[in-house]
C-alpha cells in the first residue's frame, strides 16, 4: 500500500474510532458535501414532546455552590432547594449531566423537577468542564470525575438541612456510568440512577455495537500518543469526537439527533469564558483514558444499594444499560420508556419518567 493511501485510511480509522467513543457520538463527515441546513436560521429545533432544558420554577430556590474534591480542585454546582425544607432534614440527589455538556444542559432540568418533588438536588459540573475547575479544559479523566460525586456527598453530607443518610446520585447519559463507578467506593450513596446511559470505556474500546476492531483502537491510541509530542512541545491542543457544528446529506441520525440539542437553542450553552467551537469535544489526548476505564466491572458490589436504569426503548444507548442491569444484583431495575431516544431523555418531560424516578428514590431514601 502507498504511504499515502495508507496514511488517509489510518486518518479515517482514527476519525471514526475517536468519533465514536464520546458519549455524544458522532462520526466524520465528508467536508465536500455542502451544507444542507447549517448554523443558519431556517433550522428549526424539534422542540416537541414538550422539550424544556431551560425550565425554570417558582416553587424552588437554586444557588450557586462550590466545594473541594480530594485533589483541591474546586467542583461548582447548582443547589436547589423545595420551599420550606430548610428547617428540616431532607433526602438528597446528586445529578451529573452528559459527558461533554454542562450543569444547565440537562441535568439542571432534572433537579430542577425532583426538587419539586420533594428532595434537594445538586446539579454539578465535573471537573474540567462548566464552571469547575480543571487544566486543561475539556480533558477527560474518569477517575476524577468519579471523585466529583463523593465530593458532592461531601459537601451535602456536612448540611445541617441534609438527612446524610439519604444521599442518592442520578447520572446522565456518561455521568451514568461515573456514577457507578463512584457508588462502588462510596458507600454513603444510598441509591444510583442513570438515564440514558453510556458506558464510556467500552464506548471508547469498542464503539457502539461492537463496531471498532482492535486495529482501529491502537490506531486512535498511536494517534493520541503522537499528539502528546506535540502539545508537550507547545503545539495546538486537538480535540475530539463531540457534535458536529453543521448537517450536511451525510449526516447519520445519530448526529442529527445530538446537533438538534447541543447546536439550536433547545440546549445549546455555553458557559462564560468558554468557546462554543468547543462545547462536547474532549481533548485528543486525554480522551483515550476511557480506554482504562471499566465501570461496570464488581458493579454487583454496590447491592444491596438499589440501581435504577433508565432508557428509551430507541434509544441508540440502550446496549449500556442492558449491559449494566444483567451484571448488577439485586435490588436492580431496567426501565425502558416507549418511543423514546437517546437525546429525548434529556429535556423532553412528556417522555422523561419523574414519577418512577420520584417513586424510585422515595422508596430507596
Amino acid at each position: 500500500m502507498k504511504k499515502k493511501s495508507f496514511v488517509m485510511l489510518l486518518l479515517t480509522v482514527i476519525a471514526l474510532g475517536s468519533i465514536l467513543s464520546a458519549c455524544n457520538d458522532t462520526s466524520t463527515t465528508d467536508d465536500s458535501v455542502v451544507s444542507t441546513t447549517g448554523n443558519d436560521d431556517s433550522y428549526q429545533p424539534d422542540m416537541s414532546n414538550g422539550a424544556d432544558n431551560f425550565y425554570e420554577s417558582d416553587e424552588i430556590t437554586m444557588q450557586r455552590v462550590s466545594f473541594n474534591n480530594q485533589y483541591n480542585m474546586e467542583v461548582v454546582g447548582n443547589l436547589i432547594i423545595p420551599e420550606g425544607s430548610q428547617n428540616t432534614q431532607n433526602p438528597a440527589i446528586i445529578v451529573g449531566h452528559p459527558m461533554g455538556a454542562v450543569k444547565e444542559q440537562s441535568a439542571n432540568l432534572y433537579a430542577t423537577k425532583m426538587a419539586e418533588r420533594g428532595f434537594v438536588t445538586l446539579a454539578i459540573d465535573l471537573p474540567f468542564w462548566g464552571e469547575s475547575e480543571g487544566e486543561p479544559r475539556n480533558a477527560v479523566s474518569p477517575d476524577i470525575y468519579a471523585e466529583s460525586f463523593s465530593a458532592a456527598v461531601d459537601y451535602l453530607g456536612t448540611q445541617d438541612f441534609i438527612d446524610r443518610e439519604r444521599i442518592g446520585v442520578l447520572g446522565i447519559c456518561g455521568s451514568g456510568s461515573f456514577v457507578i463507578s463512584a457508588a462502588k467506593i462510596d458507600p454513603r450513596i444510598q441509591a444510583i440512577a442513570t438515564v440514558s446511559m453510556y458506558d464510556m470505556g467500552a464506548a471508547a474500546r469498542n464503539a457502539l455495537n461492537n463496531s471498532l476492531t482492535l486495529e482501529q483502537r491502537k490506531a486512535i491510541i498511536a494517534k493520541a500518543a503522537e499528539q502528546r509530542y506535540v502539545e508537550f512541545t507547545g503545539g495546538e491542543t486537538e480535540y475530539t469526537s463531540g457534535t458536529v457544528h453543521e448537517l450536511t446529506e451525510n449526516t447519520d441520525p445519530i448526529q442529527r439527533e445530538f446537533y438538534d440539542f447541543y447546536r439550536t437553542p433547545r440546549g445549546e450553552f455555553t458557559p462564560e469564558g468558554s468557546s462554543p467551537e468547543l462545547t462536547t469535544h474532549p481533548t485528543l489526548t486525554s480522551n483515550v483514558k476511557f480506554m482504562n476505564f471499566y465501570p461496570f466491572e464488581d458493579i454487583e458490589t454496590i447491592s444491596p444499594r438499589p440501581m435504577l436504569f433508565v432508557t428509551g426503548d430507541e434509544a441508540h444507548s440502550i446496549e449500556f444499560s442492558q449491559n449494566a442491569y444483567e451484571r448488577a444484583a439485586e435490588p436492580k431495575e431496567l426501565y425502558l420508556v416507549p418511543g423514546a431516544g437517546h437525546v429525548d431523555l434529556y429535556d423532553r418531560v412528556e417522555l422523561i419518567p419523574f414519577d418512577k424516578l420520584e417513586s424510585f428514590f422515595k422508596e430507596a431514601l
